[in-house]
């Protein structure tokens, strides 16, 4: 995994060579990402990752063998695997969008993304932030959190009986107010900045609120506060 003087480790999984080489020369370029491996299926990807276990894996969605949405929920699932899943697909259809979402992934990316945007990306995921623009965020609630009554569309992660309110999770007044912020869509630089905090301080603030909503991660938790009223 990263440490402060380790690039970020990447896995590629793109059935197509030519993509894979693309991305590996563009994220290569920044220099402070390197690309540990690649894979052409899903399949592939799954045996890669248990193997080399990088920070972030690039997850096409429609390849031969194994698709990228079963292939995210066998590398979620697996309890050695701690890396970030990032669906990175041409379809922008809220269908991927939601099931990527669903299976584990940690965020969702177009292939027409520029370069800076690809390595932002990278980075993002792999310092555990939720990888989703504020416009893909409102889908997301539009299609978790409008229509509570759609028990297909529900997280697995939501509870039978939500509470009332998150002091009912335990949640103190600054990770609720912490909680609000990352319903908004901001970035734990942003809420630093926001709350005149540290980031490190975002980041356990955000570690303490997953525990105790016991949301696998912070799109399930904005998903929660959504569905309850908290936003």
């Amino acid at each position: 995994m990263t440490t402060a003087s380790s690039p970020t480790s990447v896995v590629l999984v793109d059935d197509h060579a030519v993509m894979r080489a693309g991305f590996r020369m563009i994220l290569e370029a920044s220099g402070d990402i390197v690309v540990v491996g690649e894979a052409g299926d899903g399949a592939e990807a799954v045996d890669t990752v248990a193997r080399l276990q990088p920070d972030v894996v690039f997850m096409d969605v429609q390849m031969p063998v194994l698709d990228g949405l079963e292939a995210t929920r066998r590398i979620v699932a697996d309890p050695r695997n701690s890396s970030a899943v990032v669906v990175v697909t041409t379809f922008d259809r809220d269908d991927y969008l939601f099931q990527a979402l669903q299976a584990g992934a940690s965020g969702f990316l177009l292939k027409n993304a520029g370069p800076e945007e690809l390595a932002a990306a990278v980075r993002v995921a792999a310092a555990g932030d939720a990888l989703l623009a504020p416009e893909v965020t409102r889908r997301v609630i539009e299609r978790f959190a409008v229509r509570p009554d759609d028990a297909d569309a529900a997280p697995a992660e939501a509870p039978a009986a939500p509470p009332s309110s998150p002091a009912d999770h335990g949640l103190t007044e600054r990770e609720a107010e912490v909680l609000r912020l990352l319903a908004r869509a901001l970035s734990n630089a942003e809420i630093a900045r926001e709350l005149f905090i540290g980031d490190a301080t975002v980041k356990t603030h955000v570690s303490n609120i997953l525990v105790k909503l016991g949301a696998r991660d912070r799109v399930a938790a904005v998903v929660l506060a959504h569905r309850n009223g908290w936003a």
